[in-house]
Protein backbone atom coordinates (compact mmCIF):
# COMPACT_ATOMS: atom_id res chain seq x y z
CA UNK A 1 0.00 0.00 0.00
CA UNK A 2 1.02 3.75 -1.08
CA UNK A 3 2.54 5.92 2.15
CA UNK A 4 -0.46 8.45 0.99
CA UNK A 5 -2.77 5.98 0.85
CA UNK A 6 -1.56 4.77 4.21
CA UNK A 7 -2.04 7.99 5.50
CA UNK A 8 -5.85 8.38 4.31
CA UNK A 9 -6.39 4.81 5.99
CA UNK A 10 -5.12 5.45 9.37
CA UNK A 11 -6.59 9.16 9.75
CA UNK A 12 -9.83 7.47 8.65
CA UNK A 13 -9.72 5.03 11.46
CA UNK A 14 -9.22 7.48 13.99
CA UNK A 15 -12.75 8.81 13.10
CA UNK A 16 -14.33 4.91 14.43
CA UNK A 17 -15.21 4.33 17.75
CA UNK A 18 -14.34 0.71 17.65
CA UNK A 19 -11.13 -0.60 18.57
CA UNK A 20 -11.21 -4.21 17.83
CA UNK A 21 -14.39 -7.15 17.97
CA UNK A 22 -14.00 -9.99 20.08
CA UNK A 23 -16.48 -12.60 20.96
CA UNK A 24 -19.26 -11.11 19.42
CA UNK A 25 -18.76 -7.95 21.00
CA UNK A 26 -17.67 -4.28 20.05
CA UNK A 27 -14.46 -2.88 22.54
CA UNK A 28 -14.30 0.51 22.00
CA UNK A 29 -11.29 2.61 22.66
CA UNK A 30 -12.10 4.01 25.31
CA UNK A 31 -12.43 0.66 27.14
CA UNK A 32 -16.47 0.40 26.86
CA UNK A 33 -17.36 -3.35 26.06
CA UNK A 34 -20.70 -3.00 23.37
CA UNK A 35 -23.24 -5.74 22.66
CA UNK A 36 -26.09 -5.59 19.50
CA UNK A 37 -29.34 -7.51 19.44
CA UNK A 38 -31.08 -7.63 16.48
CA UNK A 39 -34.76 -6.61 16.87
CA UNK A 40 -38.03 -7.33 14.71
CA UNK A 41 -41.05 -5.10 14.16
CA UNK A 42 -44.22 -5.09 15.66
CA UNK A 43 -47.19 -3.80 13.35
CA UNK A 44 -48.20 -1.44 15.71
CA UNK A 45 -51.17 -0.24 13.39
CA UNK A 46 -52.68 -2.74 12.69
CA UNK A 47 -53.21 -3.79 16.64
CA UNK A 48 -56.24 -2.88 18.03
CA UNK A 49 -56.18 -0.09 21.00
CA UNK A 50 -56.28 -2.13 23.95
CA UNK A 51 -53.34 -4.35 22.24
CA UNK A 52 -51.70 -0.72 21.63
CA UNK A 53 -52.27 0.53 24.94
CA UNK A 54 -50.68 -2.86 26.74
CA UNK A 55 -47.61 -2.46 24.32
CA UNK A 56 -46.97 1.65 25.37
CA UNK A 57 -47.55 0.41 29.09
CA UNK A 58 -45.14 -2.49 28.79
CA UNK A 59 -42.48 -0.77 26.75
CA UNK A 60 -42.93 1.81 29.59
CA UNK A 61 -42.34 -0.10 32.06
CA UNK A 62 -39.34 -2.10 30.21
CA UNK A 63 -37.54 1.23 30.36
CA UNK A 64 -37.88 2.17 33.75
CA UNK A 65 -36.67 -1.03 34.77
CA UNK A 66 -33.32 -0.35 33.27
CA UNK A 67 -30.72 0.85 35.32
CA UNK A 68 -28.16 1.34 32.60
CA UNK A 69 -28.57 3.17 29.23
CA UNK A 70 -28.97 1.31 25.56
CA UNK A 71 -29.50 2.68 22.40
CA UNK A 72 -32.38 1.95 19.78
CA UNK A 73 -30.71 2.17 16.36
CA UNK A 74 -32.56 1.71 13.02
CA UNK A 75 -30.02 1.09 9.38
CA UNK A 76 -31.60 1.53 6.30
CA UNK A 77 -31.02 0.83 3.31
CA UNK A 78 -31.80 0.73 -0.31
CA UNK A 79 -33.03 -3.17 -1.33
CA UNK A 80 -31.37 -4.33 -4.17
CA UNK A 81 -34.21 -6.69 -6.12
CA UNK A 82 -32.61 -8.68 -8.79
CA UNK A 83 -31.02 -11.40 -6.96
CA UNK A 84 -35.04 -12.04 -6.19
CA UNK A 85 -35.95 -11.10 -9.89
CA UNK A 86 -33.09 -13.72 -11.15
CA UNK A 87 -34.39 -16.45 -8.51
CA UNK A 88 -37.75 -15.73 -10.34
CA UNK A 89 -36.70 -16.53 -13.59
CA UNK A 90 -34.96 -19.56 -12.35
CA UNK A 91 -38.23 -20.49 -11.13
CA UNK A 92 -39.94 -19.91 -14.49
CA UNK A 93 -37.84 -21.94 -16.40
CA UNK A 94 -38.15 -24.89 -14.15
CA UNK A 95 -42.08 -24.89 -14.26
CA UNK A 96 -44.07 -27.24 -16.55
CA UNK A 97 -47.49 -26.44 -16.69
CA UNK A 98 -48.24 -23.40 -18.74
CA UNK A 99 -50.54 -21.50 -16.16
CA UNK A 100 -48.04 -21.64 -13.70
CA UNK A 101 -45.54 -20.51 -16.26
CA UNK A 102 -48.13 -17.31 -17.13
CA UNK A 103 -48.75 -16.48 -13.13
CA UNK A 104 -45.02 -16.68 -12.56
CA UNK A 105 -44.18 -14.51 -15.73
CA UNK A 106 -47.25 -11.40 -14.56
CA UNK A 107 -45.49 -11.80 -10.93
CA UNK A 108 -42.08 -11.34 -12.15
CA UNK A 109 -43.21 -8.25 -14.50
CA UNK A 110 -45.08 -6.82 -11.40
CA UNK A 111 -42.12 -6.48 -9.27
CA UNK A 112 -39.95 -4.91 -11.92
CA UNK A 113 -42.86 -2.39 -12.64
CA UNK A 114 -43.56 -1.71 -9.16
CA UNK A 115 -39.73 -1.35 -8.22
CA UNK A 116 -39.71 0.98 -11.13
CA UNK A 117 -42.10 3.43 -9.54
CA UNK A 118 -41.21 3.22 -5.74
CA UNK A 119 -37.95 2.61 -3.91
CA UNK A 120 -37.98 -0.17 -1.64
CA UNK A 121 -36.43 -0.02 1.48
CA UNK A 122 -34.77 -2.47 4.30
CA UNK A 123 -35.03 -1.77 7.36
CA UNK A 124 -33.51 -3.44 10.42
CA UNK A 125 -33.81 -2.24 14.18
CA UNK A 126 -31.00 -2.83 16.75
CA UNK A 127 -30.70 -2.36 20.43
CA UNK A 128 -27.28 -1.47 21.63
CA UNK A 129 -26.05 -2.41 25.21
CA UNK A 130 -22.78 -0.76 26.48
CA UNK A 131 -21.04 -2.11 30.21
CA UNK A 132 -18.34 -0.48 30.88
CA UNK A 133 -16.65 -1.78 34.34
CA UNK A 134 -16.50 0.56 37.13
CA UNK A 135 -12.46 0.24 36.96
CA UNK A 136 -12.46 1.05 34.06
CA UNK A 137 -14.86 4.53 35.05
CA UNK A 138 -12.24 5.61 37.20
CA UNK A 139 -9.13 5.07 35.34
CA UNK A 140 -10.61 6.98 32.43
CA UNK A 141 -11.63 9.78 34.67
CA UNK A 142 -8.07 10.22 36.08
CA UNK A 143 -6.51 9.54 32.56
CA UNK A 144 -8.54 12.47 30.73
CA UNK A 145 -7.70 14.34 33.15
CA UNK A 146 -4.01 14.35 33.37
CA UNK A 147 -3.48 12.99 29.34
CA UNK A 148 -6.70 13.54 27.39
CA UNK A 149 -8.79 11.11 26.17
CA UNK A 150 -6.24 8.12 25.26
CA UNK A 151 -7.05 4.62 23.96
CA UNK A 152 -7.78 2.32 27.22
CA UNK A 153 -6.78 -0.96 27.05
CA UNK A 154 -8.98 -3.49 27.76
CA UNK A 155 -9.32 -7.70 28.27
CA UNK A 156 -5.31 -7.49 28.03
CA UNK A 157 -6.14 -10.77 29.77
CA UNK A 158 -8.37 -13.01 29.02
CA UNK A 159 -9.80 -14.03 32.18
CA UNK A 160 -10.49 -10.37 32.53
CA UNK A 161 -12.26 -10.00 29.33
CA UNK A 162 -14.81 -13.26 30.01
CA UNK A 163 -15.74 -11.53 33.32
CA UNK A 164 -16.72 -8.19 31.50
CA UNK A 165 -18.24 -10.00 28.63
CA UNK A 166 -20.65 -11.77 31.15
CA UNK A 167 -21.57 -8.98 32.99
CA UNK A 168 -22.58 -7.62 29.26
CA UNK A 169 -24.39 -10.74 28.58
CA UNK A 170 -26.69 -10.46 31.23
CA UNK A 171 -27.47 -6.74 30.54
CA UNK A 172 -28.44 -8.05 27.49
CA UNK A 173 -30.77 -11.05 28.86
CA UNK A 174 -32.49 -7.75 30.75
CA UNK A 175 -32.73 -6.17 27.47
CA UNK A 176 -34.00 -9.16 25.39
CA UNK A 177 -36.47 -10.14 28.34
CA UNK A 178 -38.01 -6.70 28.73
CA UNK A 179 -38.76 -6.48 24.67
CA UNK A 180 -40.22 -10.15 24.75
CA UNK A 181 -42.91 -8.63 27.05
CA UNK A 182 -43.44 -5.89 24.20
CA UNK A 183 -43.86 -8.71 21.62
CA UNK A 184 -40.27 -8.09 20.23
CA UNK A 185 -37.92 -10.72 19.35
CA UNK A 186 -34.06 -10.79 19.73
CA UNK A 187 -31.19 -12.31 18.40
CA UNK A 188 -27.58 -11.38 19.87
CA UNK A 189 -25.25 -10.33 16.90
CA UNK A 190 -21.95 -12.68 16.64
CA UNK A 191 -18.47 -11.56 15.42
CA UNK A 192 -18.95 -11.66 12.05
CA UNK A 193 -22.43 -10.07 12.07
CA UNK A 194 -21.12 -6.88 13.67
CA UNK A 195 -18.53 -6.68 11.83
CA UNK A 196 -20.94 -6.98 8.59
CA UNK A 197 -23.06 -3.69 10.74
CA UNK A 198 -20.24 -1.91 10.61
CA UNK A 199 -19.01 -2.04 7.47
CA UNK A 200 -22.53 -1.09 6.27
CA UNK A 201 -22.95 1.40 8.47
CA UNK A 202 -19.53 3.29 7.31
CA UNK A 203 -20.42 2.27 3.73
CA UNK A 204 -23.89 3.54 3.45
CA UNK A 205 -24.17 3.12 -0.37
CA UNK A 206 -23.87 -0.06 -0.65
CA UNK A 207 -27.22 -1.90 -1.47
CA UNK A 208 -29.06 -4.36 0.77
CA UNK A 209 -29.37 -7.58 -0.49
CA UNK A 210 -33.15 -9.24 -0.36
CA UNK A 211 -32.07 -12.14 2.67
CA UNK A 212 -29.61 -11.54 4.87
CA UNK A 213 -27.55 -13.72 7.82
CA UNK A 214 -29.17 -10.91 10.36
CA UNK A 215 -32.89 -11.13 9.46
CA UNK A 216 -33.17 -14.80 9.39
CA UNK A 217 -30.98 -14.99 13.06
CA UNK A 218 -34.19 -14.30 14.72
CA UNK A 219 -35.91 -16.92 16.16
CA UNK A 220 -39.58 -17.27 14.92
CA UNK A 221 -42.62 -17.43 17.37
Amino acid sequence: MPPQQKKKSAAAQEFVPVKEVRGGVMIMKDGTLVGALLASSVNFALKSEDEQTAIIAQFQNFLNSLDFSVQLFMQSRKLDIRPYVALLDERLKAQTEELMKIQVREYIEFVKTFVEQATIMSKRFFVIVPYSPPALNIQKELQSRVFGSPDVEIGAKKGSFEEHRTQLEQRMSIVAGGLAGCGVRTAQLGTEEIIELLYKEFNPGELEKPITLQQNAIPQK
